[in-house]
């Protein structure tokens, strides 16, 4: 069930959904040893307006953000309607830690990371270079030198094996054209005992004003994070509208 109070959040989400796809010259198909050896994940169906057709565990994955939409990541309002400023503040971070902020689009998360692990750096990933540009921009703006910009595929994240600390996905997840082996490659790139947190806009409630596909309900969530090994932590409750997931690499 949608909600029919036609909220910017909802009209955004429409546009994004809809209109700022990546253009089908950005999609890569994945190698085939890679495409045969997880074919068997994935299943296709009738597409929904804002989905691709293809299902995994049983959820259909959204269309893909394009960096035309950097201006919604970077709206006036964003931290007024997600409290953003909460979503920093709970992180598990320390000073040295290597964070991937996967999906970092315009750096929104990743750069004020970086003011706050300053003996460590953020690997800012993305699978758009025009994203990773603004990235850049902004990081040289702000006098910011510890964000890598990393550029990444759509299978393959390309993080060091066994160097990151924490793993930061926000409202992205969803959107991953091939979650298994993205979050393959992420747990690869853990160290043991790493952490990932998860931001999702809550499925399960039909107040919050975003298109059924771009949401996740904490059960379907866990389900997906189970299945490539990683151990769930806690579910925080500390944002408005999203919930605040922490897995762990055993």
């Amino acid at each position: 069930m949608r909600p029919t109070d036609p909220s910017p959040l909802l009209i955004a989400s429409l546009l994004l959904a809809l209109n700022l796809a990546l253009p089908a010259c950005a999609r890569e198909a994945p190698p085939p040893a890679a495409a045969s050896a997880t074919a068997s994940a994935y299943t296709e169906t009738d597409a929904s307006p804002d989905g691709i057709g293809k299902v995994y565990q049983g959820r259909e994955i959204s269309f893909v953000m394009g960096h035309l939409g950097a201006g919604w990541l970077e709206r006036p309002t964003r931290e007024a309607e997600e409290r953003t400023d909460l979503v920093l503040d709970n992180l598990p971070l320390e000073a040295d830690h290597v964070v991937a902020d996967i999906g970092a689009g315009t750096g929104y998360f990743s750069l004020p990371i970086a003011r706050r692990v300053l003996k460590g750096r953020v690997l800012a990933v993305d699978i758009q270079q025009e994203m990773l540009d603004i990235v850049a921009s902004q990081a040289t703006s702000a006098g910011i030198a510890n964000v890598e910009p990393l550029l990444a595929t759509e299978t393959d994240p390309r993080l060091p094996p066994g160097a990151v600390d924490l793993v930061l996905m926000v409202d992205a997840y969803h959107e991953f054209s091939f979650p298994l082996e993205v979050m393959t490659g992420i747990v690869r790139g853990l160290k043991t005992g790493g952490r990932v947190v998860l931001i999702e806009y809550r499925g399960e409630d039909p107040r919050v004003p975003i298109l059924e596909l771009h949401k996740m309900t904490q059960v379907q969530a866990r389900k997906e994070m189970t299945a490539v090994g990683l151990e769930w932590v806690e579910t925080r409750d500390v944002l408005p509208q999203q919930h605040f997931m922490v897995f762990r690499k055993p």
